[in-house]
């Protein structure tokens, strides 16, 4: 079986997994998180070098004060929890996104992660943390904008490449990947510049159930992929 070099996942269905039991969101996303920790170990022990993961979007900040309340506390436990799976799973760990909207104190522990687990390469963990992808591209063109009006960068310079290395995920391999939990079939504003070779899976299973059998079953149907590339292989 061929395992993807990097899965990407949108982890959806925290909330509505919480309610058919009754229980508040915020249940569902402190088992969300609960079961990110496991998905780490696995994806490592599957044979998988890069994991990104969609945690929180540059939308999410329209959802209810309570909710985000709720998920900002669950991000600085999560932060100090994440030293010891970086730990347990030799894995570097990154925040891709825009920090700057989040209280000093979260920002603090982001970079104290980033920092720790920098040391590691057996994984390479991303968390997509007030993210979107239009609000990187943006971000991108105006550091480019500016490296331009420098003299650093020539327009003529400007290659695919080139605007690769102004993303949040400079450095990092495409997704061969994407994972979708919970039933719903889009992007949602995550990473449309890096997924344009790749394969797409949905699953109706919300995330805090998706687990390490689940997780074989993406990757078999990844395994009964033709990826071409835009080519056409001979008959």
């Amino acid at each position: 079986m061929t395992i993807p070099r990097h899965v990407a996942i949108i982890l959806d269905g925290n909330g509505r997994w919480a309610k058919a039991k009754g229980m508040p969101r915020t249940y569902g996303h402190i088992k969300g998180c609960e079961n990110l920790e496991k998905i780490c170990g696995i994806a490592k022990d599957l044979g998988v070098k890069y994991l990104t993961v969609y945690a929180f979007s540059t939308e999410n900040w329209k959802r209810s004060k309570e909710e985000v309340d709720g998920l900002m506390k669950l991000f600085r436990n999560y932060m100090k929890r994440c030293i010891q799976i970086s730990r347990d799973n030799k894995m570097c760990v990154r925040v891709i996104g825009d920090p700057s909207m989040f209280d000093a104190d979260l920002q603090q522990k982001i970079k104290e992660l980033e920092e720790y687990s920098s040391q590691f390469d057996e994984l390479h963990f991303q968390i997509a943390l007030n993210y979107g992808s239009r609000d990187e591209i943006k971000r991108a063109m105006v550091r480019m904008a500016e490296d331009v009006e420098k003299g650093v960068l020539l327009p003529q310079q400007i290659t695919e490449d080139v605007i690769s290395d102004y993303l949040d995920t400079r450095a990092l391999p495409d997704p061969d990947l994407l994972i979708r939990t919970s039933g719903e079939e889009r992007l949602s504003n995550f990473l449309m510049w890096q997924l344009a070779y790749t394969e797409f899976y949905f699953t109706d299973v919300a995330w805090p159930d998706f687990d390490k059998k689940e997780f074989e079953k993406a990757i078999d149907k990844f395994n009964h992929r033709d990826r071409r590339y835009g080519g056409v292989k001979e008959e």
